[in-house]
């Protein structure tokens, strides 16, 4: 018998990365806002509805890169070690993709990566659409915390709004260094030493903030 729901997921999945990757040639060749919705139909030779039953909306050619991201910190949380804390476990593991170059710690400068991030960056409905994962970002995390730690649902959701705030901002001052000239090997220390302060701020909370002003 042959695998034909498995030969269709495959199928699918080359029609989806057939279009991505013209749609990625394209945008980093002539500029988002340059480039239509039929013209990366035509490059990957597939009708707009095609299209659009994979890609919803046109920023989703750029931004699914990085949906597997949304859920990260949700299943770190989920996959902790037995007594290990959850902000421990999320702390390690973006300290690890900082010395592994993730691109989601922003420290990664392969050529490609930084054209992709520079144009995020560039352009706004890129950047706000970005926002959308940070919010799924949140109720992941808040949802996993809720399930594992046992903790209030108020606390929870608190306690995800500050993490993703805090790991989005350090990825965010690391691809935007990286984007625009600074190489990855020289911005790994202060990477790492501004990771390890933000991540000291999230445990012992903000009480150590001076007071004077």
């Amino acid at each position: 018998m042959d695998d034909k729901p498995g030969l269709r997921e495959r199928k699918k999945q080359r029609t989806r990365a057939a279009i991505s990757d013209a749609a990625i040639t394209l945008f980093l060749e002539h500029g988002f806002q340059q480039v239509s919705v039929a013209q990366v139909a035509e490059a990957a030779e597939v009708s707009k509805r095609t299209l659009f039953a994979y890609f919803p909306a046109k920023e989703d050619l750029v931004v699914h890169l990085l949906a597997d991201h949304e859920t990260e910190l949700a299943r770190v949380v989920r996959a902790r070690q037995p007594g290990t804390a959850p902000l421990a476990a999320v702390r390690e593991h973006f300290l690890r993709g900082l010395r592994e170059r993730d691109p989601v710690t922003g420290l990664n400068d392969h050529p490609q990566v930084l054209r992709v991030t520079r144009m995020i960056l560039d352009t706004p409905s890129l950047v706000a659409r970005m926002e959308r994962f940070r919010t799924g970002a949140e109720r992941g995390l808040a949802r996993a915390l809720r399930e594992t730690a046992d903790i209030p649902e108020l606390t929870a959701r608190l306690a995800a709004v500050q993490i993703v705030a805090v790991h989005w901002a350090l990825a965010q001052d690391n691809a935007a260094r990286l984007a625009y000239g600074e190489p990855a090997d020289a911005r790994l220390t202060g990477a790492v030493a501004d990771a390890e302060h933000a991540f000291a701020l999230l445990e012992n909370g903000l009480r150590h903030l001076p007071g004077d002003h």
